[in-house]
């Protein structure tokens, strides 16, 4: 099954604790996988933005509103035991212990409904109750922008000048470490008038090898038999490695003859292009930056004084 919502935790996580011993939430990320039945892919899933799992974000947002709900109680640092409260609920659960539940919690609703009134700010709307953690929807936000970004620029490329379209493919490669300088990538270019570039680039700055080059801005999905064709060239250039690129796709014919050639040929549809442009930071600007903080609880041990 899928990482169950951080409301799915609830019960389990204070079932776990009802012994009334200190409980390490480390412990109850592995209790929780097992409780459900996840697989080694659902346990190791991780986050959007790749800084930890799912489950173990879940399992953290799972204890931060049993805390402030009363029902859990921090005995130091990472360890959690069952509040008289929770024990109660534990042998008398409601019907559905979820984030309704746990808003008729006096506590519990002053903390998740709470306003920037007492700091003289507006008033802050409670965060969304379908089970996902903050971590997850600024994750989806940022994959949103991304495809978004990347559908803009897909398209820009279609447009663009075919020169202009030269520059960008060779100031992509030169970013990602290719050709050594602009110089000495500009070599590969050859202005035939065919809207794209055909050539060879040295894949090290030292030239030990070289990697046939084909870039082409065009607007219908690339076949077979133009990687045939561009398999041809690639002996008549000596080189055992190409990279074709286009602001189209490629037919399903192209993709499975390039993947059964012997030599290393890379094709980049237009998606992937507009994927690398945003990754190594051509054609776009940076708009705004979001720093995320955390609680670094290995300041406030007493290993830290």
């Amino acid at each position: 099954m899928a990482v169950p919502t951080f409301q799915d935790m609830f019960l389990p996580v204070l079932k776990l604790l009802a012994d009334g011993q200190p409980h390490r939430m480390a412990d109850a990320v592995d209790h929780i996988a097992d409780h459900f039945n996840l697989s080694p892919e659902d346990r190791n899933q991780m986050l959007p933005s790749g800084q930890g799992s799912k489950v173990a974000n879940r399992v953290g947002w799972c204890r931060t509103h049993l805390k402030f709900a009363g029902l859990i109680e921090k005995v130091s640092w990472g360890l959690y035991k069952i509040s008289p409260a929770g024990l109660a609920l534990v042998k008398s659960p409601p019907p559905k212990l979820d984030l309704k539940f746990l808003d008729t919690i006096p506590d519990h609703h002053r903390w998740f409904h709470q306003s920037k009134t007492e700091s003289g700010g507006g008033t802050v709307e409670p965060p969304p109750s379908d089970g996902t953690t903050p971590q997850e929807r600024l994750g989806a936000l940022v994959e949103e922008f991304g495809r978004k970004l990347t559908a803009e620029l897909s398209e820009m490329l279609r447009d663009c000048n075919p020169f202009r379209f030269e520059q960008i493919v060779l100031d992509l490669l030169i970013a990602m470490g290719y050709g050594g300088s602009r110089s000495e990538a500009a070599q590969v270019t050859q202005k035939t008038g065919d809207e794209g570039i055909d050539g060879v680039i040295n894949e090290d700055r030292l030239g030990l090898d070289v990697i046939y080059v084909q870039a082409k801005r065009w607007k219908n999905n690339v076949g077979r038999p133009e990687i045939q064709n561009f398999v041809g060239a690639l002996a008549g250039k000596k080189a055992s490695k190409g990279i074709f690129i286009t602001t189209s796709d490629f037919h399903s014919n192209a993709r499975e003859y390039a993947a059964g050639l012997h030599q290393k040929v890379i094709l980049v549809d237009g998606h992937r292009l507009a994927e690398l442009m945003i990754e190594h930071n051509i054609g776009v600007a940076e708009e705004q930056v979001f720093r995320l903080k955390r609680v670094d609880s290995d300041y406030f041990t007493d290993d830290a004084i």
